[in-house]
């Protein structure tokens, strides 16, 4: 068996277990890659692989633990409150309206480019509204995932970054034509809140300009004596400054986020046992997420270590008939989808993106049509177990992954061909080349 019929089998095996609950994700992402290296006849550099696989998601776990830190500590305090109050007045108790404000929600909140914030923030403001008029959570997450999965094609999003870094490209230049994309996207998304929305008037039995009155104080802390009312302009601008310094990448995101919940705390909770009480308080969720983020590691350690991914991206490339060359860009559009689902982000840029990029040059299409043709799987690739923020999203929202998977694989394929069609029609890259 070759190598890349390794990978091709241990990526099925994997999302199987995913997918029928025969697995979780945590245990298939160590188990399932450890025992296909083994069969493979990787056992000797096993160990360096995983370890380095670990290193290079290191950040991000870091990262991620002291953002749901932070983010639950600005909760406890009731900085989100007002927020919430002032969105329940807005929508009136209508789930249309809940539902179109997600997508406005997320859109505006993703401009700082990092994922996990934006569910963070978007879960806190928005699940009270939905625990409390019954609304179906699956809609809630798959409009923020989507919306996500979008807006990370700005340049200082990760893909894009991927994108031209790994074709020597630049960044704005790739950037600007993908405009046009994400506008019908979201428009699109919208129209699917909508849609949503009408089924569950109908579901709930919403009568317009009804709202309960007793909703209207509600709060999304959950615990009355972590309140800082006296504290909230305080806690306000400390969380504008850090979603500025997430912007201007003034520090590492690990880093601004240690710091930024180090201040939070001193200011709010001085006291060490009331330290200790909120970080108690958010264990479970930092643990849950993190642990899959380092179980992640030893997934893409192997797969890159063992040169599973650069088997696989050569195996595609060498199946696409001669004929079909000049169409290189929406080819590359439609293998994102997959490619970027299954294997990570890291992988298909750096590794699959240049050998798409030179098979397309053959046959006159231009590395950057190839490159912003590569960005359209994005709200597809959110949807991969490997991806960490999707694990939070799922965890705050108290949904089931693969519950998740199921139901929103529709929706965001709808969004990336209305992105991909979008992108044809305003020549962001060229049907034929």
């Amino acid at each position: 068996m070759t190598l890349a019929a390794y990978g091709f089998l241990m990526v099925a095996v994997f999302m199987t277990l995913i997918m029928t609950k025969k697995m979780t994700p945590l245990v298939a992402l160590i188990l399932v890659p450890t025992i296909f290296a083994l069969i493979a006849g990787f056992s000797a550099g096993l160990g360096d692989m995983m370890i380095a696989g670990i290193k290079n998601l290191a950040p991000t776990g870091v990262m991620l633990l002291f953002a749901i830190l932070f983010f639950s500590t600005m909760t406890d305090t009731g900085l989100f409150d007002p927020l919430v109050g002032r969105l329940i007045r807005l929508v009136h108790g209508d789930p249309l309206l809940i539902l179109v404000g997600t997508v406005v929600l997320c859109a505006v909140v993703s401009l700082d480019g990092d994922g996990s914030t934006t569910y963070i923030i978007c879960i806190a403001a928005l699940l009270p509204l939905y625990k409390r008029f019954d609304m179906n959570r699956l809609y809630l997450v798959a409009l923020l995932m989507c919306t996500s999965g979008i807006m990370n094609l700005t340049p200082w999003g990760g893909p894009t970054a991927r994108a031209a870094s790994a074709l020597k490209l630049d960044p704005a230049e790739l950037f600007l034509p993908l405009i046009p994309g994400m506008i019908a996207g979201l428009v699109f998304l919208i129209l699917l809140a909508m849609y949503f929305g009408h089924k569950e008037r109908r579901r709930i039995g919403h009568v317009k300009g009804n709202v309960p009155t007793d909703f209207t104080g509600m709060a999304v802390s959950q615990f009355p004596e972590a309140r800082r009312p006296h504290l909230r302009w305080f806690n306000a601008a400390l969380t504008l400054a850090l979603i500025a310094a997430l912007v201007l990448g003034i520090l590492p995101l690990a880093i601004t986020m240690m710091l930024a919940f180090a201040i939070a705390m001193v200011a709010n909770y001085p006291k060490i046992a009331d330290q200790k009480e909120r970080i108690g308080a958010h264990a479970g969720n930092v643990l849950a997420v993190v642990s899959l983020i380092f179980a992640a590691g030893i997934f893409t350690g192997i797969l890159s270590g063992t040169g599973m991914v650069e088997a696989m991206s050569r195996e595609v490339v060498n199946v696409i008939p001669p004929a079909l060359g000049p169409y290189m860009a929406p080819i590359t559009a439609a293998l994102s989808l997959p490619f970027t689902f299954f294997i990570s982000n890291d992988a298909f840029y750096f590794g699959m993106l240049p050998i798409l990029a030179e098979a397309g040059a053959h046959y006159g299409v231009e590395p950057m049509a190839i490159a912003r043709a590569s960005l359209m799987g994005q709200p597809v690739h959110l949807l991969s177990p490997l991806v960490p923020s999707t694990y939070l999203l799922v965890s705050l929202a108290g949904v089931e992954f693969a519950d998740h998977q199921r139901f929103t694989i529709i929706p965001a394929t709808l969004v990336c061909i209305v992105m991909t069609l979008t992108g044809l029609l305003v020549l962001a890259f060229p049907f034929v080349g």
